[in-house]
């Protein structure tokens, strides 16, 4: 058995509190937790009519310290500025950054869940939200955004609250995940289990498998021109090129901050994202959204393209789409933070 936390962090975050509800998690696919603890910071004081929080969802491999991740959106005189807003971010359930996840004790075992860590949908992960915002007391959100499937959760999160979240920002996100999205998770996922560790026990378990996992990834996070422009080799080379030493080092960098077993069921998480499943369709689920929504999309994003953010701009009632220019490709939502702020703000306020 592992210690008396729920499981150890892959790293110390600063700051991180923990909120736990002992009551029985019923799952969408079937199954509960007998309880979930939930990760997250907050920053900033909330007014006195509760009417200034910015609730922010994080993509696939982040954690709930949004000033770390966004420092380009954070801080005083930005979009996420704690001397104006209440702003909260939570650990999405299954990560490994303090909510329960595959690295979580099972009680039924005594030992991690591992491999048989269950299927969590992003509606399981928002109703997981759901239960933080209920405890931190809060009467609504003036704005709350994501990018990726931070965007996928948002969306979620604007459904189930449809009359207490006043605004949302959509990043590089997309009305259900496409299946080219899905390809590219099951191919990332063969490589984790081609991991002859995998289905070992440990925090460690498949890490060869997800270094190669992050390194396929990142074939779709960026862009053949920004591999081209920084990756390229100068002289005459028949060994230990440029782009090749990059994709291992950011698998190694991964390795050392987050947990192969997370890493693998997240990817299923995703592969789950449909916000018309079971509500008529896509575009029936879109028009019962009533919030001011910016749609923003990455006009060099091969994984999630503009298409897919026009989608949502069209069939939300009151969705405007806005484009942000970069070679980075899907990953420029994380880097492009100027242009973002400026088409947020100029939107919102």
């Amino acid at each position: 058995m592992q210690s008396n936390l729920e499981y150890q962090l892959p790293l110390k975050i600063p700051g991180l509190k923990t909120f736990r509800s002992n009551r029985p998690f019923s799952l969408e696919a079937g199954g509960q937790f007998p309880g979930i603890t939930i990760a997250y910071h907050t920053y900033g004081k909330l007014n006195a009519d509760k009417s200034n929080v910015i609730w922010v969802c994080h993509a696939l491999t982040a954690n709930s310290k949004v000033d770390d991740w966004w420092e380009g959106l954070f801080g005083a005189g930005n979009l996420l500025d704690p001397e104006k807003y209440f702003i909260i971010c939570a650990n999405i359930l299954g990560s490994c950054y303090g909510t329960t996840g595959p690295r979580s004790i099972n009680v039924e075992t005594g030992e991690p869940y591992g491999v048989d860590f269950p299927l969590v949908t992003i509606r399981d992960q928002v109703k997981a939200l759901k239960l933080l915002f209920d405890y931190l007391d809060l009467s609504g959100i003036f704005l709350c955004m994501g990018g990726s499937c931070g965007g996928h959760q948002a969306m979620e999160f604007a459904y189930m609250m449809l009359n207490q979240i006043k605004n949302l920002a959509l990043l590089v996100t997309s009305a259900t995940e496409t299946a080219w999205a899905i390809a590219g998770h099951a191919a990332q996922r063969m490589a984790i289990k081609a991991d002859p560790t995998f289905t070992e026990n440990h925090n460690t378990s498949g890490e060869n498998g997800m270094r190669a996992a992050r390194a396929m990834a990142l074939l779709n996070y960026r862009t053949f021109q920004n591999y081209v422009d920084r990756q390229t080799d100068i002289g005459d080379l028949l060994d230990g090129f440029r782009a090749s030493s990059y994709v291992t080092y950011q698998g190694d960098k991964l390795a050392k901050r987050f947990y192969p077993h997370s890493y693998y069921h997240l990817t299923r998480t995703l592969d789950t994202h449909d916000i018309g499943r079971n509500r008529g369709s896509a575009s029936e689920a879109l028009a019962q959204l009533p919030q001011d929504t910016l749609v923003i999309g990455v006009n060099s994003d091969k994984l999630i393209p503009p298409s897919e953010q026009k989608f949502l701009a069209e069939h939300i009632p009151n969705g405007k789409y806005a484009e942000v220019f970069s070679t980075y490709g899907h990953d420029g939502f994380l880097v492009e933070t100027q242009q973002i702020q400026r088409i947020i703000l100029a939107h919102f306020w």
